[in-house]
């Protein structure tokens, strides 16, 4: 596995995450998710993202059990400031000094670990000023709880506000062939300031893979069909037209559409690090073959012509996303 930089940290060129192993995408399998980190870790992919949220905690209890006896050969993201109880009810998005600080200890306790490589705020709060959310977040890096800090879903303003307090290694956000809308303002921005960029759902949340034909394809459980209107039946239809496109190139290439999916993120430049979800060992090998997959600038031009407007938002609510 080729690496590539987010600021000064390298990672592996492709990451996993592991949100799905826990919730949100159907029932999940301890043991196969599991199996599925210690084989990515066993073929280079040692990037692991995952968040306190996701579960709520169980996630990264999870990861912090793959990779006991194996920390150093993980780069270790994890994220606060989606704020949940045990019970899984939602308090809301929490960017308080005092949360940063108490949301850390306890995401090392959870992962077993005496550092977190990359800490993400997960949502920006909007009733905190951003440079006091990053001063905290920059007195862990100074305690040596935190190697490098990251946000997600952040506008180009409030990228430049957190970055003038202490440098930030990168960004994640939404980025796929179904979702392009940060090259316009906030791949320019962080370019500009060195940062990388982390691409989440680079598969369209498993969209672009094909595999999912019509919305009785997900299993009990799964939340696509509520919290992501691309789901929906007003725009299933429309975005599964879209996958054929990919998959006729795919066919091309004699490689999977999920593999042409991950290659066009791959080619979009070398700062930024598609970190595809899986909690089974088939799709990490699949996915990760995707490394290894080019596309040339006429492929790259066919897939800007032929999938460019895919219909619905991203998420039912996008109130806390780019602030």
């Amino acid at each position: 596995m080729q690496t590539r930089h987010l600021g000064t940290l390298t990672v592996s060129a492709l990451g996993l995450g592991c949100m799905g192993m826990s919730e949100f995408y159907g029932t999940g399998d301890e043991a196969e998710s599991i199996a599925t980190i210690h084989r990515a870790l066993d073929l280079g992919c040692t990037f692991l993202d995952t968040a306190d949220m996701y579960g709520p905690f169980t996630n990264e209890r999870l990861v912090g059990t793959a990779i006991a006896g194996r920390r150093d050969e993980v780069v270790l993201a994890t994220k606060f400031g989606n704020e949940r109880r045990e019970d899984g009810s939602w308090v809301g998005i929490n960017g308080r000094p005092e949360y940063v600080r108490s949301a850390c200890d306890a995401s090392l306790q959870r992962l077993g670990v005496d550092h977190i490589d990359l800490y993400y705020q997960h949502r920006v709060d909007a009733t905190v000023p951003i440079e006091e959310t990053v001063g905290a977040m920059a007195e862990l890096v100074a305690a040596g709880k935190v190697g490098h800090l990251g946000l997600s879903e952040a506008s180009p303003a409030t990228i430049r506000r957190a970055h003038a307090v202490h440098p930030i290694a990168a960004l994640q956000t939404e980025y796929s062939l179904f979702t392009r809308d940060v090259e316009a303002e906030i791949l320019p921005t962080i370019r500009e300031l060195g940062i990388g960029f982390v691409a989440y759902s680079p598969l369209g949340r498993g969209f672009l893979t094909g595999k999912i034909r019509s919305t009785g394809d997900l299993a009990a459980g799964d939340s696509r069909t509520q919290r992501f209107p691309r789901f929906s039946p007003d725009h299933f239809d429309h975005n599964l037209a879209l996958v054929s496109q990919v998959e006729s190139l795919a066919a091309e290439k004699g490689c999977t559409p999920g593999q042409v999916a991950l290659a066009w993120v791959l080619a979009q430049g070398d700062d930024i690090v598609p970190i595809p979800g899986t909690k089974r060992r088939t799709y990490l090998e699949e996915n990760l073959a995707a490394a290894d997959i080019e596309l040339s600038p006429a492929d790259l031009a066919w897939l800007d012509e032929h999938v460019s407007d895919p219909e619905g938002d991203r998420y039912a609510d996008m109130g806390t996303v780019n602030r």
